[in-house]
């Protein structure tokens, strides 16, 4: 089973931040939080994205800006996983200090990391851009690497297409031990939503009785456990719905749902239609 943890960031040689490039061992990384920000650009590779409850798809080009102890992972789902890849920019806030992100020169980095207190989504206009700075950068030596990262901040706090993912569908907590607590609680439904998920079994994961375990999650998450399973799986389902071309009963039972009517009723009552309407809509929308 997948394992939430706690990632420990070496800065390795006294940098100020690390820059490194992956391949597919990218999106092999658990469910996993660390106490520094983290730019992520994604040069190759599709699949789902997961940050604290809040799932989603993601293709070549996304770009994501996450806060420090905010839970996270990629996943790819395409069939060919060797040809992926990403790079990864680390930095904590004392990267820039304190002092200097208080000064009116570091005024709009310092609301972008405040923006960023969970993480923020950038869109495709300014994620390719900065997803070639981000190559470039990874060529120049160390101090014009640090000069490129700030210019790269710079840039995306001036940027206004964005998203950005509150406390409240992220179900992310500011106290790092609570997030020790309920991460692998998440990291548990993302290895595990589309089979047989125990309720006994989250709690235990959380160090709770399961009466006790459900009012907590619905306090941190405001959902209830459930209610978040379901979310997972109906997530799925739609992504297959558009990318593959298995039948609604074949992704019904592969979402995790073990009755098709259930199935219909939930997907029609979350997402507005049915689902061969959903896939309709979808194909329809392509050849407009």
């Amino acid at each position: 089973m997948l394992k939430a943890s706690l990632e420990y960031i070496d800065s390795q040689d006294d940098h100020s931040f690390l820059l490194r490039r992956f391949g597919s061992e990218a999106f092999d990384a658990p469910y996993h939080f660390h106490s520094v920000y983290e730019l992520t650009y994604i040069a190759r590779g599709a699949g789902k994205r997961y940050i604290g409850s809040h799932q989603d798809d993601f293709g070549p080009g996304d770009l994501v800006l996450i806060g420090p102890d905010i839970p996270h992972c990629w996943k790819l789902t395409q069939s060919n996983p060797c040809d992926a890849g990403a790079i990864v920019a680390q930095f904590s806030a004392d990267t820039l200090g304190t002092a200097l992100l208080a000064k009116r020169e570091l005024g709009e980095i310092s609301r972008l990391l405040q923006r960023a207190e969970i993480a923020v989504c950038f869109a495709e206009s300014i994620s390719g851009q900065i997803g070639e700075r981000l190559k470039i950068l990874h060529e120049k030596t160390e101090f014009y690497r640090f000069i490129g990262l700030l210019e790269i901040l710079q840039q995306l706090s001036e940027e206004d297409a964005y998203v950005v993912f509150n406390q409240q569908n992220t179900g992310a907590l500011q106290s790092p031990g609570s997030q020790q607590r309920i991460s692998p609680v998440f990291a548990y439904l993302v290895d595990n939503f589309r089979y047989k998920v125990s309720l006994e079994e989250a709690a235990s994961l959380a160090h709770m009785t399961p009466q006790a375990f459900c009012k907590y999650f619905k306090k941190t998450t405001r959902k209830t456990f459930m209610e978040t399973v379901i979310e997972y799986r109906i997530n799925y389902a739609a992504q297959q719905l558009i990318q593959t071309e298995n039948t609604v009963s074949d992704i019904s039972y592969q979402s995790g749902f073990s009755d098709v009517s259930f199935f219909y009723r939930t997907f029609k009552r979350k997402m507005g239609v049915s689902p061969l309407n959903y896939r309709r809509h979808f194909h329809a929308t392509l050849k407009q």
